[in-house]
């Protein structure tokens, strides 16, 4: 298992089983899903066959989304975190890309903008990696808004999954 990261107000560390129930109040939620096909789960063990899935890829890849928890209550909040791409999305492959989702009552705190600085550093301090991508959906503005005061620059609209998405690029500060 790899250190933590704390920010001002966050934990984030590697997803653990015993975050099902975070992870599930969190997907089973379809304002959530409502820019990400509109497919909430509907069982818990889809919770646990992720967790799963991205405790696989921190096997395979040395990094993943974790769990992003509120230090003052060790309350589960979301997850936030760097994911390695494998498969072709907008004519990339094999790349890094920043992603983020949290549970509805802590949208609008801040939470996704503060563990996202924290991940790019840790992508670009600890993974190496040379640049950083980011899509959502066309239509969430406050999604786009983050990756903006992120630092992250549109390049163009694309189409995934029969969804306009729109793609952006961090790359590293040439000083490093």
């Amino acid at each position: 298992m790899r250190n933590p990261i704390e920010t001002e107000r966050l934990l984030l560390r590697e997803l653990e089983f015993s975050d099902a129930d975070g992870m599930f109040e969190l997907d089973s939620n379809p304002n959530v899903h409502l820019f990400l096909g509109n497919n909430p789960v509907k069982n818990i063990q889809e919770s646990v066959d992720m967790i799963e899935n991205i405790q696989k890829q921190y096997v395979d890849f040395g990094t993943g989304r974790w769990a992003v928890v509120l230090k003052e209550t060790n309350e589960f909040i979301g997850w936030s975190g760097i994911k390695y791409i494998t498969y072709e999305i907008n004519n990339h492959k094999e790349f890094y890309e920043l992603g983020y989702r949290f549970i509805e009552k802590h949208w609008g705190k801040g939470y996704a903008l503060e563990a996202g600085k924290a991940f790019v550093e840790h992508a670009f301090n600890e993974l190496k990696a040379k640049t950083l991508y980011a899509y959502a959906d066309a239509g969430n503005e406050k999604s786009r808004k983050i990756l903006e005061k992120l630092g992250f620059r549109f390049v163009n609209s694309f189409e995934y999954d029969e969804e306009l998405e729109v793609w952006y690029e961090l790359k590293r500060p040439e000083n490093d």
